[in-house]
């Protein structure tokens, strides 16, 4: 409250923090289509079902495609109620059928790729300070797959977004079943569905499909075997050249490995996706003569020099990206989330180090609802180690209208 109350009061005093509403990325904004009905019947049908599906009765394939159902339905309902079937995709367009937002999205940068993946990747950072603003901000990797899958309107690519970015509920199911049981696993897998954050920003942004990547490497990281752990270093490598933060990833896991198998298992962990990641990204450098480390440097270098960047004082978002996160992942979420970090749960624990560590470094300041998808089903499965099942519907119902309620009142960008 005082992060939100310091915010609107430097807003209200003429300051400006880079954000319309500080300290999150939004604007105040009633707007209701008529496609609203579909939005709450959907959701009330949901929370109806819920019991079946956490209880033990559905086999695991079954929950797992019912959290990914659940997860479609409830992001695609939700996004009708501002613009009707518009708010799926308009996001992501740039003219007079999208938004402002539109011209910083990945569509208008696959002219650069017309001279072919090699020439782009051997050109990359020269490239970098010329293209939009949210492919500066991350690896190669999102425009080549757009330009290799053919994928070049927006509503193809929500289309893609919105297939991959589910995946996070069913994965967050086998995350939760790895570190805990099948119970534990069920709960992550609806809070994952129902947390705004992913409803509200991720429906319509790539970084929800970053989100599914992210949680599939987590996946296979913390699992115990050989084999496991070289799936998840060569994920991991792959997932690390459509975003930064994915980075972040193995890092999270190495934490839980040192909490559950001790500090070898954590070692091996990050030697092995060191070494694939320096297997993939060498391989890269000689084919193509892709240059990663420049690559970073550069991005490094376009952030800081960006107006917007220079008015997010790092003092303010140091509390206001972490705040803003929490907020719109669920109250209700957080709230269990400190539970299980109080009673020393590895994933709890895992996830507040990944976040202190991202508030610290400071190149996510403001938009971290977006931004921090990845982290969205990680803080679900640590709640989940603390959520009593007494306490899960009333849980999903303030989730459920908290999501409501913003999207309605407020225009999200994403």
């Amino acid at each position: 409250m005082a992060v939100v109350a310091v915010g609107l009061a430097i807003k209200a005093g003429g300051g400006d923090l880079g954000v319309p509403l500080p300290p999150f990325v939004m604007y105040w904004g009633l707007q209701v289509d008529v496609l609203a009905l579909v939005s709450v019947l959907t959701f009330a049908a949901a929370w109806a079902i819920v019991p079946a599906l956490v209880g033990r009765r559905a086999s695991p394939i079954v929950c797992a495609t019912g959290l990914y159902v659940l997860a479609l339905a409830l992001g695609l309902s939700l996004n009708l109620a501002r613009n009707g079937t518009r708010g799926w995709w308009a996001v992501l367009a740039n003219g007079r059928h999208g938004t402002l937002e539109g011209q910083y999205e990945y569509l208008n940068g696959l002219p650069y790729l017309n001279r072919g993946v090699g020439w782009y990747l051997g050109h990359y950072t020269s490239v970098l300070p010329h293209v939009p603003v949210h492919v500066q901000g991350n690896p190669p990797g999102p425009l080549i797959a757009l330009h290799l899958l053919g994928i070049g309107n927006p509503g193809a690519l929500a289309a893609l977004c919105i297939g991959l970015g589910a995946l996070t509920a069913p994965l967050a199911y086998d995350l939760g079943r790895t570190l805990g049981d099948e119970h534990r696993g069920r709960v992550a897998g609806v809070l994952t569905a129902f947390s705004p954050c992913t409803l509200l920003f991720g429906v319509t942004s790539t970084d929800y499909a970053y989100a599914g990547m992210g949680c599939l490497v987590a996946c296979l990281l913390v699992r115990p075997g050989t084999r496991a752990l070289i799936a998840g270093s060569i994920a991991g490598a792959l997932a690390s050249f459509f975003s930064w933060l994915l980075l972040a990833i193995p890092a999270w896991a190495a934490v839980v490995a040192a909490r559950r198998f001790g500090w070898r298992r954590a070692a091996l962990v990050c030697i092995a996706f060191a070494a694939a990641l320096a297997a993939f990204n060498g391989a890269l450098a000689i084919a193509y003569g892709y240059d990663p480390f420049s690559a970073v440097r550069e991005t490094a270098h376009l952030y800081h020099q960006e107006a917007i960047s220079s008015l997010r004082s790092y003092w303010f978002w140091l509390f206001g990206s972490p705040v803003a996160w929490a907020v719109m992942l669920g109250l209700p979420t957080v709230w269990f989330g400190l539970r299980a970090l109080v009673a020393g749960d590895d994933a709890a624990i895992a996830t507040c180090t990944l976040v202190l560590v991202a508030c610290l470094v400071g190149f996510t300041k403001a938009e971290t609802e977006r931004v921090w998808l990845p982290f969205v089903p990680l803080a679900c499965v640590a709640a989940a180690a603390a959520l009593p099942t007494v306490r899960l519907r009333p849980v999903l119902a303030f989730l459920a209208v908290q999501a409501l309620v913003i999207e309605v009142l407020f225009f999200t960008i994403w």
